[in-house]
């Protein structure tokens, strides 16, 4: 009977794992930390958002310039297909407001639970704190682990490899894969943030003051990109959702030109008239604050932004803030670290795999999920592709041993 090796326990290779575990192979799941699924968990803490509800058009097109890669792995598993697959596992799902997908439990772990026991059933092993090491002189059926009790070799027919990208290394995705892959003669493209916050040189007053707290219904724009949402002040700059979204064309923009200026608008739902107008009413004995609270209800982190921005002449200028507040510049100055972003671009290209996942270069050497050279932003585009690419991989190893002469 021939071995499968899958390295790495998150949702790709448990993925590849369950369609492997239909077939007549041995299959073992490595991983380096003490149990399976660490950043699926993880992702799940706030409920986890498994796929989209969108036009399934739109939907591919959250994958950017990749979206001709991943569309074949998609449309055969289908967000459609993700909830009908988690169904059976016996976890009901539903549609949030937002049109993100959720278990009804909203957490991970129950899914996780039913998950591994269904593969332990199927006769799937589990090693775990196994770090992979590479291969012994180069030999891809011989894969080296550094492990509780020392050095391991492992024999195997084939391998999948599903070690994440490089963000929250402490959950297991170390981007350690990289050097290896590059000494076998594969062109890797640098694991870069994605998901993430951008730093941006507040002053003293406005990174004491304003860390830490929300800004809530402003319209992010940057280039072509418009969308409305909530951000969060950093000490070091700007993070959430909506800066989330956009952050694979701020990094490229930053990456060109050393920085990114984005524009917010802080008051969406009204017309630079209208702001204007309330603004250029009488004042009075009002303070500036006083003023722009009673016509605007403008005050905390959105009234100290303005500020932040705006001299102490150009406050007193009705059309200046009224401009403003419908076209906030920020300089974006560098992207958060790696380790701190949700999720990674860059990784194995698609042109150094087939159109089953496995290395041109490394026969028998597979490759799926987040460490592939694709991003996308939150919302479920993450975990679909992850698990997609999984299932094709394992596909991908069925069908080339199949027609394998050895």
């Amino acid at each position: 009977m021939k071995t499968v090796s899958i390295i790495g326990a998150g949702a790709a290779g448990l993925m590849a794992a369950e369609i492997l575990s239909q077939t007549n192979v041995n299959v073992t799941v490595y991983d380096a930390m003490p149990s399976a699924g660490r950043k699926f968990l993880m992702a799940g803490k706030g409920g986890l958002n498994i796929s989209h509800s969108e036009n399934f058009i739109t939907f591919l097109t959250r994958y950017g310039e990749r979206e001709t890669e991943i569309t074949p792995y998609i449309n055969v598993f289908t967000p459609t297909n993700l909830c009908e697959w988690i169904q059976k596992l016996g976890i009901e799902t539903f549609t949030g407001t937002s049109g993100r997908i959720f278990p009804k439990e909203m957490k991970a772990a129950p899914l996780l639970r039913k998950w591994l026991h269904q593969l332990r059933s199927r006769g799937v092993q589990f090693s775990m704190r196994h770090r992979w090491l590479g291969w012994k002189n180069n030999n891809t059926k011989q894969l080296i682990f550094d492990t509780p009790t020392g050095e391991k070799i492992v024999n195997t027919d084939v391998v999948i490899l599903a070690l994440g990208g490089g963000s929250w290394a402490r959950l297991g995705s170390t981007g350690e894969w990289v050097k290896i892959l590059r000494e076998n003669g594969l062109n890797i493209e640098t694991l870069q943030p994605s998901n993430c916050g951008f730093n941006i040189a507040w002053r003293e007053y406005f990174q004491q003051r304003f860390a830490s707290q929300p800004l809530k219904n402003v319209c992010l724009k940057f280039a072509t990109f418009q969308k409305k949402g909530d951000l969060m002040f950093t000490e070091s700059g700007i993070e959430g959702g909506l800066i989330y979204a956009a952050s694979s064309l701020i990094r490229n923009e930053i990456s060109k030109n050393n920085t990114a200026t984005i524009f917010l608008d802080l008051f969406p739902e009204k017309t630079e008239i209208e702001l204007l107008a309330k603004l250029c009413k009488p004042r009075g004995k009002l303070s500036v604050a006083q003023f722009w609270r009673r016509q605007l209800n403008l005050e905390g982190a959105k009234a100290g932004l303005v500020r932040e921005i705006l001299t102490i002449e150009e406050l007193n200028s009705p059309e200046i803030v009224s401009h403003t507040l419908k076209n906030l510049p920020l300089i974006l100055l560098s992207p958060r670290p790696l380790d701190e972003a949700i999720s990674s671009a860059g990784g194995v290209p698609f042109e150094e795999l087939n159109a089953d996942l496995m290395c041109k270069k490394l026969e028998g050497v597979f490759c799926a999920g987040e460490m592939l050279d694709w991003e996308a932003p939150t919302g479920g585009y993450l975990l679909t592709a992850c698990l997609a690419t999984g299932r094709a991989a394992g596909f991908g190893v069925t069908k080339w041993l199949e027609n394998s002469p050895n």
